[in-house]
């Protein structure tokens, strides 16, 4: 799901510690103090210039005093959660040799890799001080990258070779080379608490927070980047997983960066968004087809921090979301949380022109929502249907501050236990089951149709298409399905089997008003994470090919890789690849097509 500042969570109730009447006093007076800083803490950094050796002594002075007034403190997982717990970073890459069934023989060689938090020193933290407490939420894990390569030998035999490895940010190497936790949380908790978070981590970091970069890994102009949306991309070397640096598109782009940039067909060029917490609050970018350039870029003039997760795109337009899910400083100063879903709020769906500015966004008022992923958008004459994973409440950023995480989010995933013919139950009920939902948006007339295309008994999300498909009509879509009683038994939301989406047929079975979904599902206590389409290299059409997905295995702690056939999806996978690794569960996931030649002179060169 999810950035980066900014996604699910599933975090441990801290007590908060008694404090006086003055402490009150104080906190308050000092949480006024905060207030017209708050716009300018993310260049505050920028303004101060000080000698090396007095900066440095300043920062130790501040280490000192963030040892002595905040306690860091370890958040457990349940047993049900043990595979969100990180992995150590493998040394070197590892030959897997444990294959059931068949690689395809027109498989084509190339990386599956896939992103997720990976958090160092032994698991995400909270902390406790004088000013309250405030948490990481899991998504604030360290980036890893977890890859498995193909590579066809000359007999026609498969080599398949798994690797790892952390996203080396910035802060990554600075909270590594201390060794220990040092950046304070400061996305949720207690109002106070993330002021002197933000706080501190500038004054010792130059940083407000942590560059994750954990949420998804693409291709861009032959380069290979990971990004999760609280910073810009890191530059990735797609054989060793090294981290070769932060991309800026050559110093245009200096600003968060969406993890769903959309490749425009036929120019080829990217385009991206950048949502922040200060104004402007949401910029649309458009890089080059060679990477080099930003060749435009244009601020929505937003009134709200809206957080979009993915950006959409059409031939000629692009699609923005802006739905009741915000980040507010403002609000935090009073004493509000950082992170808020409006269930009164409004939403609106922008379409403009790619290369438009704020006064050419056509806005569409829609039923309120939360839609963090879009399956695609294409234009159908007048109208530009945008097709996403809907529901009516937002999983981030759960419940409010004092409640019990666990119950809450258990609650919300409580579906399939009720969805059978004898109780009568509908996603109203269970506002975080997520459905596969239309919008057409009449550009001429302005009109909006809404409709609900998936049925009420399986929430499904984190879609994916042929790629090559991506703001033209498609016909298939394909997304990982929710096991509702296993996310409703561990609190976190976990996968047990995957839906292909065949948006051109009904589905005679539920409702001819739906579309067809077959079910490919998973054997008891087996998640998948991080699925793509991998499409056949002389497919014909639109589904031939295969999705790839990494599952783990929770009866026996083993993690595997599957190779499901789009046109025969609901048989058994044509390969189970067996790890022998664990890879903890994940986000986002993409299959990078790549030369031989490509790979041999990449390691020539190493």
């Amino acid at each position: 799901m999810q950035s980066s500042y900014l996604k699910l969570q599933v975090n441990c109730s801290l007590q908060k510690p008694s404090i006086s009447h003055n402490f009150d006093h104080f906190k308050s007076r000092l949480s006024s103090a905060f207030k017209p800083l708050l716009g300018e803490l993310q260049q505050l950094s920028l303004r101060i210039s000080v000698p090396k050796t007095i900066k440095n002594s300043f920062v130790k002075l501040l280490d000192v005093f963030v040892d002595q007034m905040f306690e860091f403190v370890d958040q457990p997982l349940l047993p049900s959660q043990r595979n969100f717990a990180p992995v150590d970073a493998l040394r070197e890459a590892v030959l897997v040799t444990n294959i059931d069934g068949e690689i395809p023989e027109d498989f084509p060689e190339g990386v599956y890799i896939r992103n997720g938090p990976n958090p160092l020193f032994g698991g995400l933290k909270s902390t406790k001080s004088m000013f309250g407490s405030s948490n990481h939420i899991w998504v604030e894990g360290e980036g890893m990258l977890h890859a498995l390569y193909f590579k066809k030998e000359t007999d026609g035999s498969w080599n398949v070779v798994y690797m790892n490895r952390h996203v080396e940010s910035e802060t990554f190497k600075q909270e590594k080379q201390r060794n220990r936790s040092s950046f304070l949380p400061a996305i949720e908790g207690d109002s106070l608490a993330i002021l002197s978070a933000y706080l501190l981590n500038l004054l010792r970091f130059g940083k407000i927070n942590k560059y994750i970069s954990n949420t998804n890994i693409f291709e861009h102009a032959g380069k290979f980047y990971s990004v999760a949306e609280n910073h810009m991309p890191q530059e990735i070397d797609i054989f060793t997983l090294e981290t070769l640096g932060n991309w800026d598109v050559n110093g245009a782009w200096n600003r968060p960066f969406t993890s769903h940039p959309k490749k425009a067909s036929g120019t080829g060029e990217l385009v991206i968004m950048g949502v922040d917490a200060t104004k402007p609050f949401v910029e649309i970018g458009v890089i080059s087809a060679d990477g080099d350039k930003l060749v435009h870029k244009v601020d929505l003039k937003l009134s709200r921090c809206s957080l979009c997760h993915e950006i959409g795109i059409t031939q000629r337009y692009n699609v923005f979301l802006d739905y009741p899910l915000s980040i507010d400083l403002t609000r935090l100063a009073f004493g509000g949380p950082l992170i808020k879903y409006e269930h009164e709020g409004y939403a609106k769906i922008g379409i403009m022109p790619r290369y438009g500015d704020a006064d050419s966004v056509k806005w569409f008022d829609v039923e309120p929502n939360c839609t963090f992923h879009i399956i695609n958008c294409f234009e159908d004459g007048d109208e530009v249907i945008v097709w996403g994973c809907r529901a009516l409440e937002s999983i981030i950023p759960g419940p409010d501050l004092g409640l019990n995480k666990f119950e809450w989010f258990s609650k919300k995933f409580r579906h399939a236990e009720l969805a059978d013919e004898s109780v009568d139950t509908s996603p109203d009920d269970v506002p975080l089951f997520s459905r596969v939902y239309e919008w057409r948006l009449n550009m001429q007339n302005g009109d909006v149709k809404e409709t609900n295309l998936s049925g009420t008994k399986v929430s499904m999300d984190f879609p994916m298409i042929n790629g090559g498909y991506t703001g033209i009509k498609n016909k298939y879509g394909y997304t990982q399905i929710v096991d509702s009683i296993a996310s409703s038994a561990s609190g976190m939301p976990k996968y047990g089997g995957l839906a292909k989406l065949s948006f051109e047929e009904p589905d005679n079975t539920e409702s001819e008003e739906l579309i067809k979904v077959e079910y490919h599902k998973f054997e008891e206590n087996i998640f998948c994470t991080g699925g793509a389409f991998v499409p056949k290299g002389r497919g014909v059409e639109e589904d031939d090919g295969w999705i790839i997905t990494f599952l783990h295995n929770e009866d026996t702690n083993i993690s595997q890789v599957y190779i499901i056939d789009t046109k025969k999806f609901t048989d058994e996978p044509v390969a189970k690849i067996t790890l022998s690794h664990r890879v903890p569960y994940g986000f986002h996931g993409a299959f990078m097509s790549i030369p031989v030649q490509t790979q041999k002179a990449s390691r020539n060169e190493s």
